[in-house]
């Protein structure tokens, strides 16, 4: 979801023509509207993917989670990934690329696309690739 970030106008009761304000007191109103998970998580958008670095892409992170997974939760991903991954594909054009702050190239992707009249963007992650953690 969207939300507005940046400089706050409250209303305190008071009358500015009275106090000798006016609009133009020097505030600088830079509020802009941001997508919430993209904010909050530090997400950071990247260059959008051709179809051959896509599939470069996939081929390393699917390699490099593999490793890390055990059990169920390696044949459930092995078993998943190859529709998920042509499903991105024949939405290429459509999406957005973000990684989370530090860049790693080796790390997942989160992909970001609207739905047909929709808003609000729809994210998409490979559940595999991420840490739970309890609040």
């Amino acid at each position: 979801f969207w939300v507005v970030q940046g400089a706050v106008d409250v209303d305190i009761g008071a009358n500015p023509s009275a106090e000798g304000g006016g609009d133009d007191e020097g505030v600088d109103d830079q509020a802009v509207k941001v997508v919430d998970i993209v904010d909050t998580f530090r997400l950071q958008e990247q260059p959008a993917f051709d179809k051959k670095q896509f599939i470069s892409h996939m081929k390393r992170y699917i390699k490099n989670l593999s490793a890390k997974l055990e059990g169920d939760d390696l044949d459930v991903f092995k078993k998943n990934v190859e529709s998920a991954t042509k499903y991105l594909l024949s939405k290429l054009k459509d999406l957005q690329f973000f990684v989370g702050e530090s860049m790693h190239d080796d790390g997942g992707v989160v992909f970001a696309y609207y739905k047909e009249g929709a808003a609000d963007p729809t994210f998409l992650y490979f559940a595999h690739g991420l840490k739970e953690v309890k609040c």
